[in-house]
């Protein structure tokens, strides 16, 4: 990917992200367009921000999927979210200036590089677009709030049913979903870590989805059979991405699909 397309693109995907709530202006567009210091990639399975390393810069993911994870005592990588393109990996670095986790690459992903200093330039000139930003970690920790509750409230057909259809919104806003299917660039023992479950149960899992007529999953694609009824198997309510009224509506099958452009 040239440098100049990498820039068209991570902007065409973070303009998608806010406009979930409200269109950016011209003027906002090439505020962020100019903070963008550089473009990177990072190989699958390679670490982005180490834990407890200072760091002067902000991601946000332009192609590929990312994870922040935590690693414990024995050893186990413990995922605590999973990130789309047009995602801020790692905002909240901003103001922390180190992180308590660390942030890796799922897939070969490339990023958006943006300096603290040109963030805090941005907070001082344009107190809207600030809000802007403050949005995205706000809804940055909504969707953690919802891993939570995912985690100790869902069964496992549940949880596994409701990560699919989080995911599909998310990609749905950013324009990455056909609407009746997405790539799902995780193993099932990425899911398994996602839901906590082991790699059998998630076996289990898939192949009663499948049963039921919800979804399926093959080589890395999940296929939506019935996206009212996957919504419905897992308790989703879309509320909590705070998308837009068209969006949201496509998240939970109210209205017609949608396509790649």
């Amino acid at each position: 990917m040239s440098h100049d397309g990498a820039l068209a693109r991570s902007m065409q995907t973070k303009s998608v992200l806010l406009n979930r709530t409200t269109s950016l202006s011209d003027a906002e567009r090439g505020r962020l367009e100019a903070a963008i210091a550089s473009v990177r990639t990072f190989r699958a399975g390679e670490t982005a921000v180490r834990q407890d390393t200072q760091v002067q810069v902000s991601l946000l993911l332009v192609e590929g999927f990312m994870t922040r994870h935590v690693d414990a005592l024995d050893g186990k990588r413990h995922l605590v979210a999973v990130h789309v393109p047009g995602d801020f990996v790692d905002l909240h670095a901003f103001t922390l200036k180190q992180l308590d986790h660390d942030v890796g690459a799922l897939t070969d992903v490339s990023v958006a590089v943006f300096t603290h200093d040109a963030l805090e330039k941005i907070l001082i000139d344009d107190a809207a677009l600030a809000r802007r930003l403050w949005f995205i970690t706000m809804l940055d920790a909504a969707q953690h709030r919802q891993w939570i509750y995912r985690l100790s409230s869902l069964t496992a057909l549940q949880r596994v049913a409701h990560f699919f259809c989080e995911t599909h919104a998310r990609l749905l806003a950013v324009g990455r979903s056909r609407g009746h299917g997405f790539s799902l660039p995780m193993t099932q023992s990425d899911i398994g870590e996602v839901c906590s479950l082991t790699n059998v149960h998630v076996n289990r899992v898939l192949r009663d989805l499948r049963e039921m007529g919800l979804c399926q999953v093959r080589s890395s694609q999940v296929q939506i059979l019935d996206l009212a009824g996957l919504v419905k198997a897992g308790l989703f309510e879309p509320g909590y991405l705070y998308l837009n009224a068209h969006v949201a509506a496509q998240a939970v099958g109210h209205i017609g699909e949608s396509h790649d452009g």
